[in-house]
């Protein structure tokens, strides 16, 4: 129902991702995936990659196909169903590409951007330290100007894609007396440069990702691999989590749907007392409930896709969309597993993994207690900038006493 939100090449793409999710993708790699018998995300990719499915929003020119942010939201939506471990592996192009795309010069772009919407290149991010995780300006690792190149030392944790990427995206403090605005650099660093991976995580979900911590010592990398200015990570920082907090959204909605048409159907078919559950008030308003939240998530997302399409200011909207989308996927499996009841708790069917996978989506590219840090601030903000105010209800109580409005 809510096609009337695409245009017909968004559709068409919608239709061309859901046929690749579908008809190419086995069912062996995904369960694979979730047992770590399979600790990458790389041939997932490199068949995205085939079909001209990466970086969609980047030019042309660059592998990309120069669609916008609904189109995006829409293919991984349909890539979402198949569970975090691909999601993830499926976005990182998008979200280390964003940083290239802006930031990065031609010959960046060539030399990455472009191999990595081909599915050629292997990419991860490497943001989060062992110290902490959404304290971005608290980062230790260290890059020191050294002739022409940087010299890195640090460590990063939880990089999904440690185990064998070919490149990270890593923030280091270039400025360490600098102002925390200020004190940060961004870097393209290759594996190849002396990048180490370390203690490849044991899991609860979204597993066989290669989900470990870097290393890097005295890692030399050239100064033409800086993205954006010296000591201005900020700025890529800043735009990063739009891809990062947009795509968790978006895929929590392919999680939730996935949940809500396993259940849905199940509830057709098992009977109880005579009559399929779907007949039982219990079960049809939890199905009922779910459809309403997830289509309230898909919604908002998809209102916050297209207010970055429109360059506005989305830094509200944009964490909203990741912190109910996220939420209404949770919500959404817990009642597909209540409907499913015990069944719905073992591997028999897939529930239980989606579960286990939307617990992290909670935790990553910023707690959701981080999204209300955000969602609140910019809130006030806007209300302070307002250049029409609306009508002040305050004055229509029916009892106005301002000697009992004391605030001190």
């Amino acid at each position: 129902m809510f096609d009337f939100l695409l245009n017909e090449e968004e559709k068409a793409l919608q239709n061309e991702v859901r046929e690749f999710v579908k008809s190419d993708v086995p069912s062996k790699m995904v369960r694979d995936m979730d047992l770590s018998l399979m600790e990458t995300g790389r041939p997932f990719i490199e068949m995205a990659g085939k079909k001209n499915l990466l970086g969609l929003r980047f030019p042309k020119e660059y592998g990309g196909r120069g669609l916008n942010w609904v189109a995006d939201v829409a293919a991984i939506e349909e890539v979402g169903v198949l569970g975090n471990s691909i999601t993830c592996a499926y976005v990182m192009p998008s979200i280390v590409g964003e940083a290239i795309n802006i930031f990065g010069t031609k010959e960046q772009k060539e030399r990455y951007l472009k191999p990595t919407n081909e599915g050629k290149l292997y990419s991860a991010e490497a943001l989060t330290e062992p110290r902490g995780g959404s304290d971005f300006f608290g980062a230790t690792t260290q890059a020191v100007k050294d002739g022409d190149s940087f010299i890195l030392n640090g460590e990063k944790r939880f990089v999904v894609g440690a185990k064998d990427s070919d490149y990270f995206l890593v923030y280091a403090k270039s400025a360490p007396d600098a102002p925390p605005h200020e004190s940060l650099s961004c870097f393209i660093v290759e594996r190849a440069m002396g990048v180490k991976d370390q203690t490849i995580y044991s899991l609860l979900g979204t597993r066989g990702g290669g989900t470990g911590r870097l290393v890097f010592k005295d890692v030399r990398v050239p100064k033409e691999n800086l993205v954006g200015e010296l000591h201005n990570a900020f700025a890529v920082f800043n735009r990063m989590m739009i891809p990062e907090r947009l795509t968790s959204g978006a895929g929590g909605l392919g999680l939730g749907r996935a949940a809500l048409e396993l259940a849905t159907r199940y509830s057709t078919r098992r009977k109880a007392f005579g009559r399929t559950i779907d007949k039982f008030q219990a079960v049809n308003f939890m199905v009922a409930d779910s459809i309403s939240t997830l289509d309230a998530a898909r919604a908002l997302v998809y209102a916050a896709a297209r207010s970055v399409d429109s360059g506005a200011d989305s830094r509200r909207i944009v964490s909203e969309a990741k912190k109910i989308g996220t939420e209404a996927a949770w919500e959404v499996i817990n009642n597909a597993m209540q409907i499913m009841g015990g069944i719905g708790y073992t591997s028999i069917y897939p529930i239980e993994r989606f579960l286990r996978d939307c617990r992290l989506t909670m935790i990553w590219t910023g707690t959701n207690e981080v999204m209300n840090l955000l969602i609140q601030h910019e809130y006030y903000k806007e209300l302070k900038k307002r250049k029409i105010e609306p009508r002040d209800v305050e004055e229509d109580a029916i009892t106005p006493d301002d000697e009992e409005k004391v605030y001190e």
